[in-house]
């Protein structure tokens, strides 16, 4: 694609105009999986509590997908990646095999190159879209990075059958402390990146295969900074079409 100009791109007709429309050029659709075997863990928990090796290993898979979708805009030369899809399968080859894709669209600016690539010179990514990407930089804000968070919890054992009504607080407080977690890493992602805030975030519960009473948070945004101090952009005006 680098070579004939020709791109691929999952952008809609009206985000790849709109990408256009801002300064960037589509270099071409980038992909990055990983597959990932999750060792059984023993839940030998007394009470709730997070299970740190899950939560490690679904983050490095994840990290991994991320990681080769940012090589494969490498190598086309681009200053970032917008619309990017982070999705999560789980396979029938084993026991506790999963895969995440990464996939989204390289693009580069056409009159400044390089400029807005991250702060050690990688590409940007972002999972807003295409009308998105146009009025955040039209805003006066450009995204840093793709930023995740994420914690693998135990909640505990089911509680006998109540006769009464009744909150089961300690797994309502296992859910705040999980939902914490995952958005405490996703921050601190954005903050080594010296970004100014995350938008666009999503919180997702999984409920996973490896055992009762285990969920997974997931937290991800797009990281941003401001490019200049006038946050202001033009209002949409109504366009009415008058026929012959």
């Amino acid at each position: 694609m680098r070579k004939h100009q020709f791109f691929t791109s999952d952008l809609s007709v009206n985000e790849f105009l709109l990408v256009k429309e801002v300064g960037f050029q589509p270099l071409g659709l980038v992909m990055g999986s990983s597959i990932y075997h999750i060792a059984l863990q023993p839940f030998q928990h007394a009470g709730p509590t997070e299970l740190t090796p899950l939560t490690q290993a679904l983050y490095q898979a994840r990290e991994l997908a991320m990681e080769r979708m940012e090589a494969e805009a490498e190598a086309l030369g681009a200053d970032g990646i917008v619309a990017v899809r982070l999705t999560f399968n789980v396979h029938a080859w084993g026991t506790n095999v999963i895969e995440f894709l990464a996939i989204g669209t390289a693009v580069k600016h056409v009159g400044a190159p390089g400029t807005f690539r991250t702060g050690d010179g990688k590409p940007f990514t972002s999972d807003l879209s295409g009308q998105d990407f146009w009025t955040l930089l039209n805003a006066g804000y450009r995204p840093l990075g793709f930023v995740m968070g994420n914690c693998v919890y135990y909640v505990g054992p089911p509680p006998a059958q109540q006769a009464v009504n009744g909150e089961l607080t300690h797994a309502t407080q296992a859910l705040y402390d999980a939902r914490e977690l995952a958005m405490e890493r996703m921050q601190f992602e954005a903050e080594a990146l010296k970004a100014e805030g995350i938008v666009g975030v999503l919180v997702d519960e999984t409920n996973h295969t490896w055992g009762p009473s285990v969920l997974e948070f997931s937290a991800v945004g797009t990281a941003v900074i401001a490019m200049r101090a006038d946050h202001q952009i033009p209002r949409p005006s109504l366009v009415l079409t008058v026929g012959d």
